[in-house]
């Protein structure tokens, strides 16, 4: 479900292969080990998935069928952009396709995102799902977008494309396709040589609400 690639200079890719890349539980125990393997040895992290895909969130067909599990499930998700956030390795997301809803969020809780500026799209659906944000979700969400961006992405269920998601402040480069997995290595290399621990302690400095947030929901969902 994810592939660890060595991109020299201490920068690891981690490239998510199950299609749309939902988040199903084992998905989730997927990229858990993934970080766990790279933690003590990369310098940084670049996630990327294949073809149209980055990630369109949460595995909605399983929890159709288990949907008794949904805080625990929920906090499973929670737990993943918390580790992303907590973590003393920089992160680079390379957008190679769509980042819907709960993949879009995964985006977010990266340091830097380069998105494909030809195709594909940034979007959180979940006023047209009619499945309303947890309250650590909208801590990630405002923490990484402007006001004014959250307020259209979050009530308009609007799509960005690459160039729109730079202006709205979305991501930080949209490139074409053949380019973005590059660029983001490229802005991996370049901060690998910087002082994880010290990098980690920042960014969780900088971003503690949501950090407390999204950890305690983990917790308290027993994830």
């Amino acid at each position: 479900m994810i592939k660890i690639e060595d991109a020299g200079s201490g920068v690891s890719v981690l490239r998510m292969t199950q299609g749309e890349n939902r988040f199903s539980p084992d998905f989730l125990d997927a990229f858990a080990a993934a970080i766990d393997e790279v933690e003590g040895t990369a310098r940084a992290v670049v996630t990327t998935g294949e073809g149209k895909f980055y990630s369109n969130g949460l595995d909605l067909d399983w929890l159709s069928g288990n949907g008794e599990k949904f805080d625990w499930y929920l906090g499973r998700v929670h737990a993943l952009y918390g580790r992303l956030l907590g973590l003393n390795l920089p992160t680079v997301a390379a957008v190679n396709g769509h980042a819907f809803a709960g993949g879009g969020m995964l985006a977010l809780a990266h340091d830097f995102s380069v998105m494909r500026a030809d195709r594909g799209w940034f979007c959180l659906p979940e006023i047209d799902l009619e499945i309303p944000f947890s309250p650590a979700m909208v801590a990630l969400i405002q923490a990484k977008l402007p006001k004014e961006t959250v307020h259209e992405a979050a009530l308009t269920g609007r799509r960005y494309t690459g160039p729109e998601s730079v202006e709205a402040g979305i991501a930080h480069h949209a490139v074409a396709e053949d380019e973005v997995l590059g660029k983001a290595v490229e802005i991996a290399t370049g901060l690998a040589g910087k002082s994880g621990k010290t990098f980690g302690a920042i960014r969780r400095t900088i971003y503690r609400p949501a950090l407390t947030a999204l950890t305690g929901a983990a917790e308290s969902a027993g994830a």
